[in-house]
């Protein structure tokens, strides 16, 4: 995988994770929060894709909407 590529994937993982601190969301929380909002997913897969960086923006804005995060701060 080319090192940019890599980059990019740890820095939405941060911005992600980031969030959820911010929210003071658990990753078991987050589940629940998706599953509010029809999101059906496990908490072993969503840590694995925020912990692998590789996850669809379509479900990076589904677990902001989940959380109530109405920015995205990216520095």
């Amino acid at each position: 995988m080319p090192v940019q590529e890599k980059e990019w994937e740890d820095r939405v993982k941060r911005l992600l994770k980031a969030e959820l601190k911010r929210k003071d969301v658990t990753y078991a929380q987050l589940v629940g929060k998706l599953a509010d909002i029809g999101v059906m997913d496990s908490e072993p897969n969503i840590r694995n894709k925020i912990s692998r960086g590789k996850f669809t923006a379509v479900f990076l804005v589904q677990c902001l909407q989940a959380i109530g995060a109405n920015s995205l701060r990216l520095d």
